[in-house]
């Protein structure tokens, strides 16, 4: 089995057990009370699943049962989720999944109130697990989970600050250090250091994890920047171009403002300073077409290539040590994928 197929498998495996015991945790709406229905809406459209599959392939790597961590994947699951919910209202995108977003079909009302709930939700599947973990492990678990939402709250902090305040001069360094929070936090530090604190109950080194975790969190998320320009739409699941009606400052629209003239520079600005609505899509195919002519989009994948390439020879320090399992090569081939996947 190739690098690839391995990951694929691991995927489709991990997140159909993480959704079989997610829907759990939703009870039926009663009438009158428009809730569970849309709190299960996402989970039912499916997506990669990767952010409980790390979990779970880091705690079986470290000697877990399956079990033991299940209700860890199980609550990462359900967060990811309501941060999806709340960024799409936040972001005005229009699909998730390939589907309408939840709050263009619902309203933003209801559908922040859903991801007000997944995100309580959330803490239930860490409660449970004190019967096979301990009070302590999972405590120490309950930590982990606050840290990670406090940091990708302010990565979002600075994402929106930027998209509103419509700054020029915003650094490569900026945006990495917003991916490191908004990102990697939830994407792979948190999954990866959960997983490796239930496999070694607690004795885990979490430090070179956590610099493997935002390696590849880095590399995921500028391959999903260029998935928003160049990517299959039916494939993609979101809105191509979405990025750029939504002002975000992704690393080929930092570069953009580097290459660019003076009077390109100008009317990005200006293109900027506009309210998402007022964006036309032959404005977004002239960001985008500027971005090919100053070579950005190429820059972008060497970025993405090389912190990929950084996570595999990170990988060694964080999990070369322990025994060779299906789950230890399915989480050392993930920066492939991290590159490889349209």
């Amino acid at each position: 089995m190739s690098g690839l197929e391995r990951v694929a498998s691991t995927l489709r495996e991990y997140g159909s057990l993480t959704r079989a015991l997610l829907f759990d945790y939703l009870p039926a709406d009663r009438p009158g009370m428009p809730l569970y229905a849309l709190c299960a809406e996402y989970p039912r459209r499916g997506g990669r699943a990767m952010r409980p599959s790390l979990c779970l392939a880091a705690a079986r790597a470290f000697g877990a049962a399956l079990a033991d961590a299940l209700p860890t994947a199980v609550s990462i699951e359900l967060i990811h989720n309501a941060m999806l919910i709340h960024d799409d209202i936040e972001d005005e995108s229009e699909l998730r999944r390939g589907l309408p977003a939840l709050h263009v079909t619902e309203g933003v009302p209801l559908a922040l109130n859903a991801g007000d709930m997944l995100s309580m939700l959330s803490l239930r599947p860490l409660l449970d697990s004190r019967a096979r973990l301990g009070n302590t492990l999972t405590m120490e678990l309950c930590e982990l989970a606050q840290r990670m939402a406090h940091e990708s709250a302010e990565g979002q902090a600075l994402e929106l600050g930027w998209r509103r305040d419509n700054p020029s001069d915003v650094s490569e360094a900026d945006y990495l250090h917003m991916v490191l929070k908004k990102t990697c936090w939830l994407a792979t530090i948190y999954p990866l250091q959960a997983g490796a604190l239930i496999g070694s109950r607690g004795r885990a080194d979490l430090e070179p994890i956590a610099r493997f975790g935002y390696l590849l969190g880095a590399a995921f998320q500028i391959q999903d920047d260029l998935l928003n320009l160049v990517g299959d739409a039916e494939r993609y699941g979101k809105e191509l171009g979405g990025d750029i009606y939504e002002g975000k400052r992704s690393l080929m629209l930092i570069r953009l403002f580097a290459l660019a003239s003076e009077a390109e520079r100008t009317r990005l600005s200006a293109l900027l300073a506009l309210p998402r609505a007022a964006r036309t899509l032959d404005e977004v195919r002239w960001v985008r077409d500027a971005m090919e002519h100053h070579g950005c989009l190429d820059y972008a994948r060497h970025v993405a290539h090389a912190l990929a390439g950084a996570a595999e020879h990170e990988f060694t320090a964080s999990f070369g040590s322990l025994p060779e399992s299906a789950d230890k090569q399915f989480i050392a081939s993930l920066p492939g994928w991290v590159i490889a996947r349209a």
